[in-house]
């Protein structure tokens, strides 16, 4: 294998793993995108899940199809220009092995796809993953079925048009997913919120530890924490609130919250709006927007 063939043979193996992490990571994206647009029977963990699959699926596509094209191109160009027989010979394993990979990843996805069904999902659900399955995976596999036999090189503009039709149907989909998760601003106010609920979670702590000292509540968080308090709400958001309720040990921490803690972007997920939160003290930290207070009780025993 001479230079110039080693250049081309390492283009076509860089096309191809661009190719197939695009194409897992759509994938990844398409199905989280589903669960979003059919959230019966997912817990609010499940909706997470399901946003942080589309945010990672988002960018790995956006870096690596991109990729994958400009690499297509240059390899296509190449072989057209190209006479040598071991270039072309090295090209056409390595189709045939994408065809191989492309087969497996199929097999794999429709397991996944079908123990989901198994383990309860909805009819609907299963039909879209796998008919998304299906269409991505098969897709590329009759790209480079068609490639192996010569086709596309024989056929320029088609190729062009198959490359502009898959574009854009990918760029509706990650539109549409990403109308279906909070923008990064709320999410970065929805992260604040938790924060400060592990704040809150720490200071639930240090009361815990003063009664069992004092036996006694602390009057205030300053009686509490003397002059320095550890945990502070970031800067715009109101001091803790610290309120004793009755002598028997129960007691609140209030803090102010730009979202429902069930709050979801543009798809608001509400599970559990027929809950008084307030009716289950010391495990049960969902809150709503605004001011909101944690009623909780000292263990005692």
């Amino acid at each position: 294998m001479n230079n110039h063939t080693a250049k081309h043979f390492v283009l076509q193996l860089g096309s191809l793993i661009s190719l197939y992490l695009s194409l897992a990571f759509f994938i990844v994206l398409t199905f989280g995108l589903i669960n979003l647009r059919f959230p019966e029977n997912l817990s609010l963990w499940d909706v997470e899940s399901a946003a942080s699959s589309i945010r990672i699926g988002f960018a790995m596509v956006l870096v690596f199809f991109p990729t994958y094209l400009v690499l297509t191109r240059m390899v296509n160009q190449n072989r057209r220009a190209s006479n040598d027989t071991s270039y072309l010979g090295l090209t056409k394993w390595l189709i045939y092995l994408s065809l191989l990979v492309g087969g497996l990843v199929l097999l794999g996805d429709m397991v996944a796809v079908i123990i989901g069904l198994l383990e309860g999902e909805l009819t609907t659900k299963f039909i879209l993953k796998a008919l998304t399955v299906f269409v991505i995976t098969g897709s590329a596999f009759f790209y480079y079925l068609k490639d192996a036999q010569g086709y596309w090189l024989a056929r320029e503009k088609m190729s062009f048009v198959y490359a502009a039709v898959t574009s854009s149907v990918m760029l509706v989909i990650l539109v549409t997913a990403l109308a279906h998760i909070p923008n990064p601003a709320v999410v970065r106010e929805m992260n604040i919120d938790q924060k400060m609920v592990n704040d809150l979670q720490n200071i639930q702590w240090d009361i815990e530890g003063y009664y069992q000292q004092n036996d006694a509540l602390p009057l205030s968080l300053e009686q509490l924490y003397g002059e320095f308090t550890p945990s502070q709400p970031p800067e715009g958001r109101p001091p803790y609130k610290f309120e004793i309720l009755d002598a028997s040990g129960k007691y609140q921490l209030c803090a102010t919250f730009a979202y429902d803690s069930t709050y979801f972007g543009n798809s608001y997920v509400d599970r559990i709006n027929t809950i008084d939160f307030r009716n289950s003290y010391n495990n049960n930290w969902d809150y709503k927007a605004g001011e909101w207070c944690f009623e909780k009780v000292v263990k005692t025993e």
